[in-house]
């Protein structure tokens, strides 16, 4: 967790230095800032050497909730649609379940450190709102980006953005086809998915910082 959290503050503070926090710059240092809470709070959770678990768990899920709504909006930034009624609708929706999360007396019902990863008990129909929540906006996502890169071939200009969504696209591959993998080989594992999915998520990050915001960064002088 704390290897994980370095790898993503330093890419965070990476991208920071290099690249001009325009639109995109902005998103991507909140989403890898994010990625970075997640594990932080993680650790807390299991070692509860500051604060109550509780309190760290309200703090992962929220840093957590944000990541699909970022992704979304990344993609319309990287793909140039000014229409962001979508975007918007994603952060109303992220908001209420931050405030959930945040504000809910007994959102969590219980946890569990495995040392793998971190199960979290959300109260009953709360867990499964929430991941039509994240794999709806996610998928939501997906399809756009194939349907945008369709545009960008037809046309045949713009390589670098089309490089840019193709790698946003292969990032949200990287991070839940292993955690997909991970749930066939053990049906346990399924309780630790937003854990699982985190940790898997650095590659996201390196993908962010190392492929995508060369392509379609703005460059600091």
């Amino acid at each position: 967790m704390i290897a994980t959290m370095i790898i993503e503050v330093s890419l965070a503070l990476y991208t920071l230095w290099r690249y001009k926090l325009n639109s995109l710059g902005r998103l991507a240092v909140l989403m890898l800032t994010m990625l970075a809470s997640f594990q932080l709070a993680e650790y807390f959770v299991c070692t509860g050497s500051v604060g109550h678990a509780e309190f760290w768990s309200r703090v992962g899920f929220a840093a957590i909730t944000v990541l699909p709504p970022l992704g979304l909006h990344i993609l319309h930034v990287l793909a140039g649609k000014p229409g962001r009624l979508l975007v918007r609708l994603a952060y109303g929706t992220m908001f209420a379940f931050m405030g959930i999360f945040l504000l809910l007396h007994g959102a969590f019902n219980n946890h569990e450190c495995t040392g793998n990863y971190v199960i979290f008990h959300l109260r009953p129909r709360l867990g499964g709102a929430y991941w039509v929540y994240y794999f709806g906006w996610i998928g939501a996502s997906m399809v756009l980006a194939f349907k945008w890169m369709s545009e960008l071939q037809r046309l045949g200009k713009k390589v670098r953005t089309l490089q840019a969504i193709r790698g946003l696209t292969i990032g949200w591959f990287v991070f839940i086809i292993p955690t997909a993998v991970a749930n066939v080989v053990n049906a346990r594992s399924r309780q630790g998915i937003p854990s699982i999915m985190c940790g898997f998520a650095v590659l996201f990050a390196l993908i962010l910082a190392l492929y995508i915001m060369p392509r379609a960064g703005q460059r600091k002088a």
